[in-house]
């Protein structure tokens, strides 16, 4: 029998139908995020990606593909779930074709799997639900890139229950030749202020794996819910690569749309969560031990962590009564972490020249806050255009240097300068520099950060 294909709807309209120029459009996306450098060695099992036209979404987009970028030939089945946007669908709409098209070719349908989940009653057949769908149709042509030859099990969720998607997902859960995409936008039609303040509290719930999500905080909230809720339960972490709106991209600021790429994948270690709890106390508690014994204070017992003994680079960040009290900071690890976090607490607290030492009547006070900083990575720009573009708000620290000047922001400078036009402006001022200089030699790097708060069990009085 002939094959039965459904031919792309939407090319030509969210994204380029000569396939020369799609190529070389999704080419030059996954170059700007760096997608082999940024590529971890184990995939993600589950992506979250917006689906906008690619002028708009096409880059953040580009920041969840670039994570796969290592996993061609072993991904060979995706699991693409989104939002039915023109017909209403009760349950979740399977097609029943053999093939979905592209101006890149033909993906061949999963018929095996789609076909295993018609005994649960939430699945329905409805190809009328995917023929101008284009929430998974403008994954395909990111996903043909990065992965080649891979077969797909395209589900359009209607209304239904997020358990109903979760049970769905658990089924084609698979092993490590099955990948997860979710398709969804997050806020919509606000204001630029109003859905960034908005999209950041949504992500936050999204990192923390809060399935208790609504429709305006993000269209995909049903399909997402659903693989929020299986990621708890396999013990995946988030990661966000990259959170930015139609205002940062190519639409006016009026009314915007908001977009995030985030990574779900494996923990580390089996301790996950606890690891790392614990590696936080014990750099807040050295922290602050640091502080106390330099006035003879009371110091409290500090935990052990392996990772102590090993060349680690951190800053750390002081705040007294909500406001900046000092933050001094390594950027490559030199050191031993033990030491290196007690030294940097002294040095914020003593030796920061914005502020005067810190007082023995201000210590109890004190706000702690302990980043452990990543490797730094190059960030090869064409111009300050282009490092706009390719900067990911709330993501990336910054290191700026040029000829011997040299400044960093990490990114927890990204929630009070918001724009990365005024991020870079603001660090180019640190660095002594005018905030409309750029040069050619001007260098970017960037990097992470792991970020500790002190809890309350951590402080003493």
């Amino acid at each position: 029998m002939p094959q039965t294909i459904r031919p792309a709807a939407v090319a030509g309209l969210f994204y380029p139908d000569d396939p020369r120029t799609l190529r070389a459009q999704v080419a030059q996306y996954l170059a700007q995020v760096g997608a082999r450098a940024a590529a971890p060695k184990t995939a993600p099992k589950i992506v979250l990606v917006p689906h906008a036209g690619y002028v708009y979404s096409g880059l953040v987009a580009a920041h969840a593909y670039a994570a796969l970028a290592n996993a061609a030939g072993r991904i060979r089945r995706v699991v693409l779930l989104g939002p039915t946007h023109r017909v209403a669908v009760r349950g979740i709409a399977a097609p029943t074709v053999d093939a979905f098209a592209t101006p890149l070719g033909t993906v061949r349908l999963d018929r095996a799997a789609i076909d295993a989940l018609a005994d649960l009653p939430q699945v329905v057949a409805h190809d009328a639900a995917h023929a101008a769908e284009h929430a998974l149709e403008v994954q395909l042509p990111f996903l043909q890139t990065v992965l080649g030859e891979f077969t797909l099990v395209p589900l359009a969720v209607g209304h239904v229950a997020p358990e109903a998607v979760a049970q769905v997902l658990e089924r084609l859960w698979g092993g490590d030749e099955t990948l997860i995409v979710i398709s969804s936008d997050l806020s919509h039609y606000l204001p630029y202020a109003r859905a960034q303040a908005v999209d950041r509290a949504t992500v936050q719930r999204i990192l923390a794996l809060d399935a208790d999500l609504d429709h305006d905080e993000a269209c995909g909230a049903t399909p997402l819910a659903g693989a929020l809720r299986v990621a708890k339960r396999h013990g995946l972490a988030a990661r966000l690569l990259d959170l930015r709106n139609s205002g940062d991209t190519a639409g006016d600021r009026s009314r915007v749309v908001g977009y995030a790429a985030v990574a779900f994948e494996p923990r580390a270690d089996t301790a996950g969560d606890a690891t790392d709890a614990t590696l936080g106390v014990a750099l807040t508690r050295r922290a602050r031990n640091a502080i106390a014994d330099t006035f003879g204070l009371p110091t409290a017992a500090e935990p052990h962590h392996a990772a102590l003994a090993q060349p680690g680079a951190t800053f750390v960040t002081l705040h007294r009564a909500g406001e900046l009290r000092g933050c001094i900071g390594s950027l490559e690890p030199y050191r031993p972490l033990e030491h290196d976090v007690r030294a940097n607490a002294l040095a914020a607290a003593f030796r920061d020249p914005r502020f005067a030492p810190v007082a023995v009547h201000e210590v109890a006070s004190l706000e702690i806050e302990v980043s452990l900083i990543g490797a730094a990575q190059p960030l090869a720009v064409r111009d300050e255009a282009d490092a706009h573009q390719r900067l990911r708000p709330y993501v990336d620290g910054v290191i700026l240097e040029w000829r011997g000047r040299r400044a960093t922001f990490l990114p927890q400078v990204w929630e009070q300068l918001e724009r990365p036009q005024d991020f870079l402006r603001a660090l180019k001022r640190k660095a002594g520099l005018t905030p409309d200089f750029w040069a050619a030699d001007l260098r970017l790097h960037r990097y992470e950060v792991r970020k500790f708060k002190e809890t309350r069990e951590t402080t003493f009085a």
